[in-house]
């Protein structure tokens, strides 16, 4: 007897065209993205695992009844000891934190970041700076080279003639993104039922049923909890891969500048009459003009002026479980202290503040600690679901062979009855 063919509904031929197309983008993808998801989800939290490994470079015990030695007063020792120029300085708010001194020397001309000292505040001694090594700190190192570049920037010879191992990596990691970025919005599509009144069974986990049953319900459900932050960290990878992509996502914000648009006017130092220079403030005097309009406690990086006509300028950021990453920022006359721009974060405009925090988007310390547990758990399932996808996808597979060859009995059964 013939088996009665049901016609399928638009919406059941809309769902499958996305169920196939997301099949076949998890499958294309799956091994990189289980590669980079995993390496993200560990590089999470790397300033706090960096420093929990190195502790030394990081925190004092303040002596009793000691305060911290002026930052001023530190500059000439600094000088001398590290041979170098004194580019920037962190001052912490917290009393049991280093200073960090970045210097640049002429053997750092190959290095844009230059070194950071790590100096005790009480005693004035380095007690490291930021090229000494540990074991944690390599391991970072080699989970962001896998992030971004697959590890192929530590092979030496070029894998593609024209093209170095670093830009390769790059390009595969920011495709798979947009990949894995398309999968979510089709795994969504897919999700979405038919019925609006049944969406509530797309959230729930069966424990008491079958494993195939909970690890179908494992890549749906958490899938969709974590769906805000998939979205967000796919959106904005592909920026650190592509021009393009980039550009494209400024212009979509309103921020993209033509690279050969006029370039805003650097503020100056204005010297003497005669056009000499003046005697530049101290770093207590610049903390002191930019605390008079960020009026918060918090943690100041002081960029030092890089000549006579240079201008100094003060970044501070809030402190907290909830904080901001993205600081404000005062811009000095070096030697009237007078503001010659303020950058105050909140007021910016919103395109403005969303395109001042993509890294921060991209990363998950929006809001400090508090977004970077949701990210560490975001990652973590995104790391999950290219092998529960393939479970399912197996699990089809195994039933559909089952089902055909069921099929093929009875009508072999059917064929020798006539």
């Amino acid at each position: 007897m013939a088996k009665q063919v049901i016609a399928k509904s638009n919406w059941q031929k809309i769902r499958k065209l996305f169920n196939d197309i997301h099949l076949w983008l998890g499958l294309s993808s799956g091994l990189i993205v289980i590669a980079v998801c995993f390496s993200g989800t560990v590089y999470v939290f790397n300033t706090e695992l960096t420093e929990r490994a190195a502790p030394h470079l990081y925190r004092v015990k303040p002596p009793e009844g000691q305060q911290r030695i002026p930052v001023d007063s530190l500059l000439e020792k600094i000088r001398t000891n590290t041979g170098g120029k004194i580019v920037s300085i962190t001052v912490p708010a917290d009393l049991t934190r280093t200073y960090q001194f970045n210097i640049r020397t002429k053997a750092d001309s190959t290095n844009r970041g230059g070194t950071t000292y790590m100096i005790n505040p009480y005693t004035g001694d380095i007690t490291g700076t930021s090229k000494d090594k540990n074991g944690t700190k390599e391991f970072m190192a080699t989970m962001f080279s896998l992030h971004r570049w697959l590890l192929l920037d530590r092979i030496k010879n070029p894998i593609i003639k024209g093209k170095t191992n670093r830009e390769l990596g790059s390009m595969i990691t920011g495709t798979v993104t947009i990949i894995f970025t398309l999968g979510c919005i089709t795994g969504l599509i897919i999700w979405f039922p038919q019925k609006i009144r049944n969406w509530k069974q797309g959230l729930k986990i069966k424990w008491n049923a079958g494993w195939k049953r909970i690890n179908h319900d494992l890549h749906n459900s958490l899938a969709i909890y974590a769906l805000l932050f998939l979205l967000l960290m796919g959106l904005t990878g592909p920026q650190f891969s592509f021009e393009w992509y980039r550009s494209g996502l400024q212009k979509t914000l309103r921020t993209y500048k033509p690279k050969d648009a006029p370039k805003e006017k650097t503020p100056k130092s204005k010297l003497s009459k005669d056009g000499s220079a003046l005697s530049s403030l101290s770093v207590a005097d610049y903390i002191r003009e930019a605390d008079k309009q960020l009026i918060y406690n918090g943690n100041y990086n002081i960029t030092l002026p890089a000549d006579s006509t240079a201008v100094a300028t003060i970044t501070k950021t809030k402190l907290g479980f909830f904080a901001p990453a993205v600081g404000d920022r005062v811009t000095l006359d070096q030697y009237s202290g007078k503001i010659l721009k303020l950058d105050i974060f909140k007021n910016k405009p919103f395109n403005e503040r969303i395109a001042g925090s993509i890294k921060a988007i991209h990363v998950g310390n929006v809001y400090g600690t508090f977004t970077k547990w949701f990210y560490f758990l975001a990652c973590l399932i995104a790391t999950s679901l290219p092998i529960s996808g393939a479970m399912i996808w197996l699990n089809k597979m195994k039933r559909t062979n089952k089902k055909n060859k069921v099929a093929s009995q009875e009508l072999l059964s059917e064929g020798q009855v006539a």
